[in-house]
């Protein structure tokens, strides 16, 4: 491998009192989390997600040089596990704490949005050029080699290219009006579109007619490319780390990204190739989804998202079939929860 790979993993653990009372601080006087884009509590709650993340990394992409963590005065605490199963990678591993990427930027902090972690990732110290982002409840689930990722020192990039979603827009635009204008509701806020975001990225970058829709996969970034486009456009960086929630008016970091490498002529594009798991999916779509996962071997990857609240006994599927690829015992204190 003539390129080191590094992976970056944000994480926090919602359980955690601490972190509870500073997010508590930060919402607007009277407000409710669940009316708050990005600040419902399921979006801090894991059933230990970041232990299946980190040791399926280790068991089927043994050739990542270090795993940083982002967390905020948090610690995942899992040293047993992977003294237990990886000893040689207790010093590959290290919690990066918000402080050290946001430094110049201490005003924005503390965070609780994901998206604006994500644009602060690449200043992490010592992170190699060539990275994979992971969030927490992504896990590899069969062996990976370099060029799935990187290609001639060249991210890979994996989605599908789409037109932009105008009639999206034009109709989230009206319902705001209907709701802030109409019925008077001016706390109405609309759930954040994973897809206009993207776009809005896109365009940022100069894209006009498509654009290339990336989904919940590991991102594999240029951290040089990063670096260069914030250094020239400042006001993008500093714009979309300002919010502590999530905001409808942010871009995705990883569209941006993505759409860089295509205009300075990436063509290294691919299939998704991955297996994505929401509670909102009936029973029947779960299991359907999940065993296609485990017989498709051309599948790298599943997201779980909010895992907690899948049905139990679809979520107990999910860390069985994890614990037997990843050859690890069952975390009995979650499969309690």
């Amino acid at each position: 491998m003539s390129h080191p790979i590094d992976v970056v993993i944000s994480w926090v653990d919602g359980s955690d009192p601490v972190l509870n009372r500073k997010r508590s601080r930060y919402l607007e006087k009277g407000s409710r989390s669940d009316r708050i884009s990005g600040a419902h509590t399921t979006r801090f709650a894991s059933v230990n997600e970041i232990r299946y993340c980190v040791l399926s990394i280790m068991r089927f992409a043994p050739f990542v040089r270090n795993i940083f963590i982002v967390t905020d005065g948090q610690d995942p605490d899992l040293y047993d596990d992977i003294r237990n199963h990886f000893p040689e990678r207790l010093e590959s591993v290290r919690i990066v704490d918000h402080k050290e990427i946001f430094e110049g930027y201490e005003e924005n902090l503390p965070t609780f949005n994901s998206i604006s972690i994500g644009y602060m990732i690449w200043r992490i110290k010592g992170l190699a050029e060539n990275f994979v982002y992971f969030n927490d409840d992504v896990f590899l689930v069969r062996p990976a080699a370099p060029e799935d990722w990187f290609v001639g020192n060249r991210p890979v990039l994996r989605g599908r290219w789409t037109f932009p979603p105008y009639r999206k827009k034009f109709g989230r635009f009206i319902k705001r009006g209907i709701h802030r204008k109409i019925l008077g509701n001016s706390g109405y806020h609309q759930k954040i579109s994973f897809i206009l975001q993207q776009w809005e990225a896109a365009y940022l970058t100069g894209m006009r007619f498509r654009f290339y829709l990336l989904d919940h996969t590991p991102h594999p970034l240029n951290r040089k490319r990063l670096e260069a486009f914030f250094d020239l456009h400042p006001e993008v960086l500093k714009k979309n780390i300002s919010y502590r929630f999530r905001s409808r008016d942010q871009f995705q970091m990883t569209a941006v990204a993505y759409h860089l490498e295509i205009r300075e002529g990436n063509h290294h594009l691919a299939p998704a190739h991955l297996t994505y798991l929401h509670p909102s999916y009936s029973t029947k779509t779960l299991l359907k989804e999940l065993t296609e996962c485990k017989q498709n071997e051309n599948i790298g990857s599943l997201c779980a998202q909010s895992l907690e609240m899948i049905d139990k006994e679809i979520r107990d599927d999910v860390l069985d079939w994890m614990e037997q690829i990843l050859m690890i015992e069952p975390d009995n204190k979650q499969r309690s929860l």
